[in-house]
């Protein structure tokens, strides 16, 4: 009777390659934002709900806000979509978390219940209004 060996976990880099390759696309998008300008018309399409309805989306401005970020002004990226500026620092402190546990040999586990899903949905559903009624205008994009 032999004994089968155990299977090793990869190495370190190998572990590391969806965690760097997802920042590497992530980077590159906000590259092409950075080097392209949305303020400049005909570069993107525009958003169909506020082209038909007039009423901004949770995302209006949020290309606008990608390029202000990459060019270092936190404020003009911040006045275009708050909550865009929000799921940047998120992305990076759950993508840094991510690296650390993939390095330590640990996967990561991110389970919300739905309490903070709701919350989030409210958060998002609550933004959208406010940015749309008249006491809102300072969240237009």
């Amino acid at each position: 009777m032999t004994a089968e060996p155990e299977s090793a976990a990869p190495p370190v880099l190998t572990r590391l390659l969806v965690p760097a390759g997802l920042l590497a696309s992530v980077a590159g998008a906000f590259a092409y934002v950075g080097a392209v300008d949305p303020n400049e018309p005909g570069h993107y399409p525009a958003c169909p709900l506020l082209r038909l309805t007039g009423i901004y989306c949770p995302g209006c401005g949020g290309l606008r806000s990608a390029h202000a970020f990459v060019h270092g002004d936190v404020a003009a990226a911040l006045g275009a979509n708050a909550l865009a500026v929000a799921g940047y620092v998120v992305f990076a402190v759950l993508w840094t978390v991510w690296v650390v546990r993939t390095v330590r040999g640990r996967p990561l586990r991110i389970a919300l219940g739905p309490v903070p899903l709701w919350g989030l949905g409210a958060l998002i559903a609550v933004f959208t209004l406010a940015r749309n009624l008249p006491f809102g205008s300072w969240l237009h994009p």
